[in-house]
């Protein structure tokens, strides 16, 4: 019995020392993302001739803008069957692509503001995804809640194109608020189950994918939340 209980404790050591490992690589890979995205939107919304290529010019725009969304999808969708190599080019490509996009924010809103709210930002990112990683409590019911609320915020946006409700605009913003912070939690403790249950003996490769799609969702959960939060907390110039 001792032998059992010795060998039951090794085998919960390994899977958290893997899942820690497999985590670890998810959100390096997550920071290289937004940090690419953060340099992108530097270097454009300082060259107006940037700006008049990819933001003013509405055909560019709108390209890039389906570009990002065809690119998600194909990631979603193809992973597994593409090499981890173009898994990860794709994802750095949409890194930049999402830098282009979120480039007018730094000429619409304050320096202070945009720097204020993306460190609110991270350290609401953090603590959910902390939570994620501790607690013990099954987050799935959470995570599909979280999503129901993802596809009404996705369909108020829509109608709010046409209807140009600043009301709207706010409840959708609140309600992005409460989402991806849930989310953040779900995601991360999906990302530390896919590390326990073994990924990290299945080759290079599969770890590498697995490591670039838990960086996408925790990158878009990220974004999406300094989004939700910069239209409460911004100040626009």
């Amino acid at each position: 019995m001792y032998n059992n209980y010795n060998n039951a404790v090794s085998v919960s050591q390994a899977q958290s020392q893997a899942s820690t490992i497999f985590l670890a690589k998810v959100f390096n890979w997550m920071a290289i993302g937004l940090g690419l995205t953060g340099l992108m939107a530097f270097l454009v919304a300082n060259s107006e001739t940037a700006m008049q290529i990819f933001i003013v010019n509405p055909m560019m725009r709108w390209g890039i803008i389906i570009a990002e969304l065809g690119l998600v999808f194909y990631l979603s969708a193809r992973v597994m069957k593409i090499s981890s190599q173009a898994a990860t080019g794709l994802f750095l490509v949409y890194s930049a692509l999402n830098g282009i996009t979120l480039s007018v924010i730094l000429l619409i809103y304050t320096a202070t503001s945009v720097a204020a709210t993306f460190f609110i930002t991270a350290g609401m990112f953090g603590a959910m995804a902390i939570y994620g990683m501790v607690t013990k409590k099954d987050l799935s019911s959470m995570g599909s809640f979280m999503f129901m609320g993802l596809i009404g915020m996705i369909i108020a946006s829509v109608v709010n194109i046409f209807l140009q409700s600043s009301m709207m605009a706010w409840v959708v913003s609140g309600l992005g608020v409460v989402v991806f912070t849930g989310l953040t939690a779900y995601d991360v403790q999906k990302i530390t189950q896919i590390g326990a249950s073994g990924i990290m003996s299945e080759g290079e490769s599969a770890i590498r994918k697995g490591a670039i799609m838990g960086a996408l969702a925790l990158y878009l959960d990220f974004i999406n939340l300094f989004l939700s939060l910069l239209h409460f907390l911004g100040n626009r110039d």
